[in-house]
C-alpha cells in the first residue's frame, strides 16, 4: 500500500464530523466525504503564493480561515471533531504548545490526525534530533531562545550553503519569516514527547495509532479531556 493509500485508510478508519485541517498547501488529506473540513492558513492563498514561489504551478487548497496554525488563537475551545496536522508540527516553533492547542479545539472525544516526517528519510537528514529538553524548554520560556540556531542549522545543514554565506542566507529567511523545519523527529523521539505530554499536561490524551507509513508516521490522538 502507497503512503497515500495508507493515509486515505486512516483517515476513513477516525475521522467523522466537521474539523480542520491546519496548514494543507498543496496536499490536503483525503478524507471520507461525509465528512466536512475547513483549511485554516497563515495567510491567503495569494499570499502563500508569494511566500513559497516554488509551489508555483500546482494547485494550492482554498484557505477557509486566516488563523496562526500553531496558537489558533482565533478558533473556540472544543469546536471540533478533529483537527489534521499533516506534515506540520515540524513547522512550528513551539510544538508542545502547538499539540496542546490542537487538543485545546477539539471536542472531548475528538481526534488529532498528525503525519509527522521521519527526518532519516527525507532533506533533514543531516540534522541533529530535537532533543525533548529542548522542546521543553521552547514551551516553557518561548521559542526565540532558539530560532536563530534553527534558521542557522536549516541552511547549513539542508541548503548546504558555504559558510561565508549563511548569515546573508539566514537573514533573508528570517525576513521572509520562512516557514522552516524547526525541529527533527524519528519515530523513538517524537514518542518521548507524546509521553511527556501525558505526564506533565492538563489536556488528556489517548494515543489511538502510531504507525510508520514510507518516509512519515502517522500518529492519531483521541482528547480524553482538558482542564
Amino acid at each position: 500500500m502507497d503512503l497515500y493509500a495508507k493515509r486515505r485508510e486512516i483517515a476513513s478508519q477516525y475521522l467523522k464530523g466537521e474539523g480542520i485541517e491546519v496548514g494543507p498547501l498543496n496536499a490536503p488529506l483525503e478524507i471520507p466525504a461525509d465528512v466536512k473540513v475547513h483549511y485554516i492558513d497563515r495567510m491567503p492563498v495569494e499570499e502563500l503564493r508569494r511566500h513559497y514561489p516554488e509551489l508555483a504551478g500546482v494547485n494550492l487548497a482554498d484557505v477557509d480561515i486566516i488563523d496562526d496554525g500553531e496558537t489558533l488563537a482565533g478558533t473556540p475551545n472544543n469546536s471540533w471533531d478533529f483537527v489534521i496536522a499533516n506534515h506540520m508540527i515540524e513547522h512550528c516553533q513551539n510544538p508542545i504548545g502547538a499539540l496542546e492547542n490542537f487538543l485545546r479545539v477539539v471536542k472531548p472525544g475528538g481526534i488529532v490526525y498528525m503525519g509527522v516526517p521521519d527526518k532519516r528519510y527525507i532533506f533533514d537528514r543531516d540534522r541533529p534530533l530535537t532533543s525533548l529538553d529542548h522542546l521543553i524548554r521552547d514551551y516553557k520560556e518561548g521559542p526565540e531562545w532558539s530560532r536563530l540556531s534553527h534558521f542557522e542549522e536549516y541552511v547549513r545543514l539542508v541548503e548546504k550553503f558555504p559558510e561565508p554565506q549563511v548569515a546573508s542566507r539566514v537573514q533573508a529567511l528570517l525576513d521572509l519569516d520562512y516557514s522552516i523545519h524547526y525541529h527533527v523527529w524519528t519515530p523513538e523521539t517524537f514518542s518521548e514527547l507524546i509521553q511527556y505530554f501525558q505526564q506533565k499536561l492538563s489536556v488528556g490524551l489517548q494515543v489511538e495509532l502510531f504507525q510508520e507509513n514510507g518516509g512519515e508516521f502517522i500518529c492519531i490522538l483521541r482528547k480524553t479531556l482538558y482542564d
